[in-house]
């Protein structure tokens, strides 16, 4: 039985604390938020923390759960890791590269697992999408977007998310984790443009923003991320990849609200485009979000017990980050922003 400790119970930490509540291989020992008590009838019974690091020194857990804002995220992990616990972490993975690598190398270092909260490498429809471009062989073209139209308490929490993390960066992990996954080539060089839209929001920081990032194979990539009352529910879910053999786009994106979180997840069905005739890929009955966390946190559970090599994941999550980074880089600085090569 693993011992599980879940710091921060928003959106997104209450999913993974309802997932190990429900696994039969895990134990909840102990839930931190801010205000050390808890309100989910089905997570009442479980001990409570306002401070993570008492939270670690009383319960020993075998596994820390981190899912609180992005600014603590590389702090929380190490810490846990000294601790002797495995860590999942939700993306992304720290707020600077030099953090990110400095939780990979802790983990290597303490041979602990470690999982950052990529949710889509769960989703059966994405790996679908995943392999399906990759079958079409590159260069590609990649132009994906994930725009939130939000207002009343969803910008409310946009709001306290930006005033750590950007969209591009918030957001964008996920999107720059597929292209990355696609082409298996290295980034080289990113551009990225933004817009402050809102007062409401920090001088030095910006609610809508876009970068193109090119890959030594000749790739190209275009993520746009919005937040806010103002924008637009038209084409707020582009998944788009195009390569000279033809493309694979998701086709059922902007059924829904942009609002809604289960739908930035669905694919509902690909489109695969070759000039020889296109073809059609239906998804039905795919995982809603509770489903994708149980999956996340089944395969956390299931890389400590079986010793999973991990190496190409935390590898990655460095990766997508410092590529967003980089976007972010460029949008205050006016600048391209070149990327390093990962020492060898």
């Amino acid at each position: 039985m693993t011992r599980v400790l879940i710091a921060g119970l928003g959106n997104m930490g209450l999913s993974h604390a309802l997932a190990h509540h429900h696994h039969p291989d895990a134990q909840i020992v102990g839930l931190v938020n801010r205000s050390g008590h808890v309100e989910h009838p089905d997570l009442a019974g479980y001990p409570a923390f306002s401070d993570f690091e008492t939270a670690l020194s009383e319960t020993k857990p075998d596994l820390a759960v981190i899912a609180t804002y992005s600014d603590s995220h590389a702090d929380y992990a190490c810490a846990a890791m000294e601790t002797g616990a495995h860590v999942f972490v939700e993306k992304p993975l720290a707020t600077n590269v030099a953090d990110a690598r400095r939780v990979v190398e802790t983990a290597t270092k303490l041979t602990r697992k470690l999982v950052v909260g990529y949710i889509l490498r769960h989703h059966p429809s994405w790996m679908r999408l995943i392999a399906e471009a990759r079958d079409l062989g590159g260069p590609y073209v990649f132009r994906l977007n994930l725009n939130q139209q939000s207002s009343g308490a969803e910008w409310e929490t946009h709001k306290s998310l930006m005033q750590t993390t950007s969209p591009i960066v918030d957001c964008g992990v996920h999107y720059v984790d597929v292209m990355c996954q696609i082409t298996d080539a290295q980034p080289v060089r990113v551009h990225g443009m933004g817009l402050r839209l809102s007062d409401e929001i920090a001088e030095d920081m910006y609610n809508y923003g876009q970068f193109q990032v090119i890959f030594e194979d000749g790739s190209v990539g275009w993520y746009e991320a919005g937040w806010g009352p103002m924008m637009s529910e038209t084409a707020f879910f582009v998944k788009d990849i195009v390569s000279p053999n033809g493309s694979v786009s998701i086709t059922d994106g902007n059924k829904g609200a942009s609002a809604d979180i289960d739908g930035h997840t669905k694919v509902g069905g690909l489109l695969v485009h070759k000039p020889s005739g296109d073809r059609t890929i239906e998804m039905p009955d795919e995982p809603g979000h509770q489903e994708l966390c149980d999956a996340e946190q089944a395969y956390m559970l299931r890389a400590i017990a079986e010793n999973i090599d991990l190496t190409r994941h935390m590898n990655d999550a460095v990766q997508s980050l410092a590529i967003c980074l980089a976007a972010d880089e460029s949008i205050r600085t006016g600048q391209p922003v070149s990327l390093e090569k990962p020492a060898s």
